[in-house]
């Protein structure tokens, strides 16, 4: 067989979890083989060995047919293996070139970078794989799209002829995914191996040439797309039939709980970052906010969170004037918030689940008994949260960091659903997380929203706008530029809105 990969009983153990028990994968030469399963399921730990970040507790792995001892990433490298994470690993203020020979420079005379030599690999490579970048670009001025091309060809540059994508269209609107997927099969074609590991199963169908399905640490299916489909995929993963979020629908009430007029924002150097914008969100509302990230998405956030007062115009969130109250008076006024980096903003990772319940709120019963934390309500609510979102863990004394990311990610969200919010900020509510979470999530936020909880949907992911918005609203440098009616627009209409064009 002619095989890139082979792993065959592979194992590791962390103490008190089986991470990986019994992983048997092959990876054929010039294929595309997606791994997907649910957030824990083992995959990551899984790429991390692969990528000698994590050594195995036992079992083999095989590289072009050798045996392969892999201690560190530089021996994953040395093996012509590649990874391209999700999030991106470049230097805004060097050029595309200065990026992808950080670290592997090409030496003249022992002393000087042979620039010379690095440009004509590196657009040798551009031309050969399609990959459409300029190499005297700065990054700063590079779409998404374009950053993730760089990083692709930053690892081609070290000679990588398998090539591990981790959540490699999370940030992509339609147009470039399927730049993407154009990418890929232009690699494949010259001989190189993909492992995509993705939760969108419409995508792993499109571009996969074979899948394997991971489950509580193991392997439990290998199957091609077209003898499978995603509901049967799904169901590999979870191991039973997948949950199905409810869709109930609502009329909007009159009462709006955010008014955003005409505000204009500026950062710490004047340069103006938000320019007048104007938003409302209606009690018991969803409204999806889309555009390519680095739009103003968190600038907007920051406005209506009360961490940046508006230079012009007005903020008004859940009834109060964001010029005058305070990120602590907003949140104790109703405000819950689910931030798009879950480890940096929304968890302390070193602290037990029970402590973490308490951050955020602890001012506000029941985390609060006058002037004392209530460790007993923590506790316990950190208890109610771990079973009605069913967050994957032994206890609400387990540290946090020893949560998969989509389980963060469950506890994140039920903390700040808790006690019947006014307002819902929802950054990114189910980015890296499986599908079963994703309907988890997704069944939650449609239930405040029907209890009158007004909500703002900041996604990437186009499915999730338009399966819960009521209205989208389009970002883009700093403005609003388009409103879109979800049940009457296409997710290409919409991917073009994000890249600034007008849509009939």
């Amino acid at each position: 067989m002619n095989l890139a990969i082979e792993l065959k009983g592979i194992e590791k153990n962390y103490p008190g979890v089986v991470a990986n028990h019994d992983v048997d994968i092959q990876i054929h030469k010039g294929d595309i083989h997606a791994i997907i399963g649910e957030n824990g399921a083992g995959k990551s730990t899984l790429m991390k060995i692969l990528y000698g970040m994590v050594k195995p507790d036992s079992g083999s792995i095989t590289i072009n047919g050798e045996l392969a001892s892999i201690k560190s990433p530089q021996d994953s490298i040395g093996l012509g293996i590649g990874m391209v994470h999700q999030h991106f690993m470049l230097a805004d203020n060097a050029t595309v070139l200065e990026n992808i020979v950080l670290g592997s420079e090409p030496i003249k005379a022992k002393v000087v970078v042979d620039y010379a030599a690095a440009r004509a690999k590196i657009e040798k490579i551009i031309s050969t794989y399609g990959l459409d970048i300029h190499v005297d670009d700065l990054v700063s001025d590079l779409g998404v799209g374009e950053r993730q091309r760089v990083e692709i060809a930053k690892v081609l540059f070290r000679g990588a002829e398998i090539l591990i994508l981790d959540e490699p269209t999370a940030v992509l609107v339609p147009q470039e995914v399927d730049d993407l997927f154009k990418n890929l099969k232009e690699l494949t074609q010259n001989g190189l191996t993909i492992i995509f590991i993705s939760h969108k199963l419409d995508e792993v169908m499109t571009i996969a040439d074979n899948i394997t399905v991971m489950r509580h640490g193991t392997t439990v299916a290998e199957v091609k797309p077209a003898n499978t489909n995603k509901k049967q995929l799904a169901e590999y993963m979870i191991g039973g039939e997948l949950p199905s979020p409810r869709l109930a629908s609502t009329k909007p009430r009159e009462e709006k709980v955010l008014e955003v007029k005409d505000a204009t924002a500026k950062d710490r150097t004047g340069r103006e970052i938000l320019h007048g914008i104007n938003l409302d969100i209606h009690a018991g509302e969803i409204l999806g906010l889309a555009g390519v990230e680095g739009n103003g998405q968190s600038e907007l956030i920051e406005l209506i969170m009360g961490l940046v007062k508006p230079d012009s115009g007005s903020v008004v969130t859940v009834g109060l004037d964001t010029k005058e109250a305070d990120l602590r008076k907003i949140r104790d006024e109703g405000v819950g918030y689910i931030p798009q980096d879950r480890q940096r903003d929304g968890l302390l990772m070193a602290a037990p689940l029970w402590e973490n319940r308490i951050l955020g709120h602890q001012e506000t019963a029941p985390m609060s008994n006058g002037m004392w934390i209530n460790k007993g309500a923590a506790k316990s609510d950190s208890e109610r949260i771990i079973k009605e979102f069913d967050v994957r863990t032994p206890s609400n004394d387990v540290l946090a960091n020893a949560l998969s990311g989509g389980n963060q990610q469950k506890f994140i969200v039920g903390r700040e659903m808790s006690g019947d919010p006014k307002m819902i900020i929802a950054a990114q509510p189910t980015r890296g997380v499986d599908v079963g979470a994703q309907a988890i999530i997704w069944d939650h936020l449609i239930e405040a929203r029907l209890k009158g909880t007004g909500v703002l949907l900041v996604s990437a992911d186009l499915d999730e706008l338009f399966k819960l918005s009521d209205r989208i609203a389009v970002i883009f440098r700093g403005s609003i530029v388009d409103y879109l009616d979800p049940r009457t627009t296409t997710p290409e209409q919409l991917g073009l809105a994000m890249t600034g064009e007008k849509i009939a």
